[in-house]
């Protein structure tokens, strides 16, 4: 082979690995790259929880997304079925979920979720407390409250169980409520003076709600 001949292969061969393996890449190779998540952030109401600002809810299609908020439940009951029952609750949740528990045990699914409304409403407020066991733990709100304390829930009853997945959902805003901007209420056999000079929203079995 003569040394022009040569040259010329070389310079031919030079061409196709640039071609092949150039610095630019391809629009095929470009929309095939792998971009990593953005770290993850608060959603709704997690702020309170975690002590961050409120961001922009969560696709559906995220994968860290909740299954309840991937597949919407028919009725708040099946919600409830469908909520994780050996979750541990934080200590914010706790008080929520025993707030839930000691007002309205005996009430409809949805007027124990419109008393989760009114304590994470109250919390978001800024005219109480921001977080859920000072909202509930502060002087004369709720009558189950004694000295500053909250009593111990039964634990093993199913009760408990419904108040835990309660206050799940109206942390992450599963369903809506009839009081969702509820920040009082109060049962049917009393009428508070106050109630008078606030909008009501609905009554819900024995409890009334107001904004």
């Amino acid at each position: 082979m003569t040394k022009v001949t040569f040259r010329g292969a070389v310079t031919a061969v030079a061409a196709m690995l640039v071609t092949l393996f150039g610095a630019e890449p391809s629009a095929a190779s470009a929309q095939n790259a792998v971009v990593a998540p953005a770290a993850p952030t608060a959603t709704g109401r997690d702020w309170i929880l975690q002590g961050t600002a409120p961001q922009p809810a969560a696709s559906v299609a995220d994968p860290e997304t909740p299954e309840a908020e991937r597949a919407p439940a028919d009725s708040l009951q099946q919600l409830v079925g469908d909520m994780p029952a050996e979750t541990e609750l934080s200590s914010e949740l706790t008080c929520l979920a025993q707030a839930i528990y000691f007002e309205a045990r005996g009430e409809p699914l949805d007027g124990q979720l419109a008393v989760a409304e009114v304590v994470i409403n109250r919390a978001t407020s800024g005219q109480y407390p921001s977080n859920y066991c000072a909202v509930v733990v502060q002087p004369a709100q709720f009558s189950f409250v004694r000295h500053g304390r909250i009593p111990a829930a039964d634990q093993a009853s199913n009760a408990w169980r419904r108040a835990k997945a309660v206050a799940q959902i109206a942390q992450q805003d599963l369903w809506e409520s009839k009081a969702a901007d509820a920040l009082y209420f109060h049962a049917t056999y009393v009428k508070p003076a106050w109630a008078s000079h606030k909008v009501q929203l609905a009554q819900i079995d024995t409890h009334v709600f107001y904004r």
